[in-house]
């Protein structure tokens, strides 16, 4: 048995590590490309979203390279999400491919389900080792979460462009290659040492925008075609939404993005008082909350066709209005270029320039969206 799963953002920090521990055989996808987008695209629904079809080319070149068993995390609701894996498995078995499909779904009436997929998983190791995986492979998750928000604080401050992205990689490296709990605490310690130590430019003066939107559009650089360092290029602090982390953990607490989810939907409530599926009702209420704490714009990222955040995107135009700030959707699909992207963020990026300046924000430091290194 060869495990594979597609890529989201640094969700394989979390499954290599716990595969690893458990010393169960998988294979990594190659990295989402364009090839990767135009073979899921030719297998797809055409209505299908950016997501679905990379995610269905992830799991082809999976299979090319070997692997046989495939895991996606599925779910109920209003959100197609929860239906990818379904998906994804009748896409695949009819353009022939041989595999077993593993969806993991995490509600209490899939708990018999759920439990039974992952005894099959594991192979035969025990579940105390299982459940030790996987606290080990959730601490690297966290601390890969808190690296990248500090990477997303200072990039504006870069000396030398991609300075901060280059300490980045070095330091996912120094997790990855930790085994131990006491290796990981020094691995800790290097990477964020890594990052502070990169030449910072001390006379700069930030714009503040916060990211919101589809949770795999916001986690992943490639479907967002780099949003984020292009926005740190442009000398932006940026917050994002949601990090994998959060996502994962089913409290609502939110410890890496500071926000528990009680807040973020209370901040909706004026403009939306119900779920929508997906981040629908939290990218309208972190909008409210960016806002809230000072920041200069908001930038919506959403995947053409996705049902809660096109009903967001309906709703947001009131929330800039009603609360004047600058809020940019950005509808993502194959034929989206990177070109176009950049050239809206620089505008907006102006725009949001401009406001500071004319409002003398200056200092201006957003209370509760901070790293916990």
């Amino acid at each position: 048995m060869k495990i594979a799963w597609p890529h989201m953002g640094s969700l394989e920090v979390v499954l290599t590590s716990l595969f690893d521990e458990m010393e169960v055989d998988y294979i990594l996808p190659p990295p989402s490309s364009q090839r990767t987008l135009e073979i899921g695209a030719k297998h797809s629904p055409e209505f299908a979203c950016v997501p679905l079809k990379t995610t269905v080319g992830n799991l082809i070149e999976a299979i090319e390279k070997g692997a046989d068993t495939l895991i996606m995390v599925a779910g109920k609701g209003p959100c197609r999400f929860g239906f990818y894996a379904e998906t994804q498995r009748r896409v695949l078995e009819e353009a022939g491919y041989q595999f077993r499909m593993f969806p993991l779904e995490f509600h209490w009436d899939k708990l018999f389900e759920l439990v039974k997929t992952i005894n099959y998983l594991k192979q035969g190791r025990s579940w105390a080792r299982f459940v030790r995986a996987v606290r080990f492979a959730l601490h690297k998750a966290y601390l890969v979460d808190q690296l990248e928000q500090q990477a997303l604080h200072q990039r504006w401050q870069d000396k030398q462009e991609g300075a901060t992205s280059a300490a980045l990689k070095k330091a996912y490296q120094l997790i990855r290659e930790s085994s131990s709990f006491e290796e990981l605490d020094r691995a800790r310690r290097e990477a964020f040492q890594l990052l502070y130590e990169v030449p910072k430019d001390e006379g700069r003066e930030p714009i503040y925008i916060g990211i919101v939107g589809e949770f795999y559009l916001v986690l992943d650089p490639f479907f967002n075609l780099g949003t984020e360092e292009q926005l740190g290029r442009l000398g932006a602090y940026v917050e994002r939404a949601v990090y994998l982390t959060d996502w994962l953990r089913p409290s609502g607490k939110n410890p890496v993005g500071g926000v528990p989810d009680r807040v973020i939907e209370e901040a909706a409530r004026p403009y939306l008082s119900h779920t929508v599926g997906g981040e629908g009702i939290k990218s309208v209420g972190h909008a409210v909350l960016f806002k809230k704490e000072g920041f200069d714009g908001v930038v919506h990222l959403l995947p053409f066709t996705c049902m809660p955040e096109t009903i967001a995107k309906g709703i947001l135009p009131m929330v800039s209005k009603d609360l004047d700030i600058p809020i940019l959707s950005l509808v993502i699909d194959e034929q989206t270029g990177k070109a176009g992207v950049a050239t809206r963020l620089e505008a907006f990026a102006d725009l949001a320039r401009f406001r500071r300046k004319k409002v003398n924000h200056r200092g201006m430091l957003p209370a509760f969206r901070t790293h916990l290194a």
